[in-house]
């Protein structure tokens, strides 16, 4: 497990396109991209969601299941990042996390973006949740089980990219809370131990994911490997 501060005051300035900006998550990271200086453009199914104006913002709408639909929005920038979420399903299981996907890294490669920063969870590996608290291991994790094995497909999806720069971010339980000053818990794994080897902790708060997300577009730490996450 490792500690470290967060160094976004000192980030340089970047072209990011978001997707999932109206999701609570993407909300978060796109006011806080905006106030570092970067310039955004946010890929929307429904561009009204979006209600905010600034002069580094662009709104757009696209289809993030066709690479054509996207290339266009993701031509010039410097990186992708993606907070999109899709509900479970017990009964068809769940496919936009590997849809998504495969359409958004063949956009990045037709137009040469390289880098790509992607939100998925704790756990998404089977099995990974062995020393889950027993709420979480018995009620919650069937709950979602099926959100989580298509974020692990996306994952090693990306692990067989050679040609990408990808970092897949993982958080625990998401608390609709802003940014905090709160330094960072990360372990490369599917959940963050404390030094007894349980999880530390159960929640973090979406603003705090976001920032983390954010101070990696300027670090080669977590570029190619996957990141679990939570705050001190």
């Amino acid at each position: 497990m490792k500690i470290i501060n967060n160094p976004w005051c000192k980030s340089v300035k970047m072209k990011i396109t978001v997707l999932g900006a109206t999701g609570q998550t993407g909300t978060f990271l796109v006011n806080q991209a905006l106030q570092q200086g970067h310039t955004v453009t946010a890929v929307v199914r429904n561009p009204a969601k979006i209600t905010m104006h600034h002069d580094k913002l662009k709104v757009v709408e696209a289809d993030i299941f066709s690479a054509e639909s996207l290339k266009t929005h993701f031509k010039g920038q410097d990186a992708i990042m993606s907070c999109l979420g899709f509900p479970a399903s017990f009964f068809s299981g769940v496919r936009g996390y590997t849809l998504s996907m495969s359409s958004v890294v063949s956009a990045m490669r037709e137009v040469r973006v390289p880098r790509i920063i992607i939100m998925t969870s704790w756990y998404t590996k089977p099995n990974s949740g062995v020393q889950s608290p027993y709420l979480i291991r018995f009620f919650l994790l069937p709950m979602i089980r099926s959100v989580l094995a298509n974020m692990y497909e996306m994952e090693t999806f990306l692990e067989k990219t050679g040609d990408i720069n990808w970092t897949v971010v993982r958080p625990p339980g998401l608390m609709n809370q802003p940014a905090t000053a709160q330094e960072f818990l990360t372990h490369e794994g599917y959940f963050v131990p404390d030094s007894n080897g349980q999880p530390a902790g159960s929640t973090m708060g979406r603003g705090d994911v976001a920032r983390f997300m954010l101070s990696l577009l300027n670090s080669n730490a977590w570029v190619k490997r996957g990141v679990a996450v939570t705050t001190k």
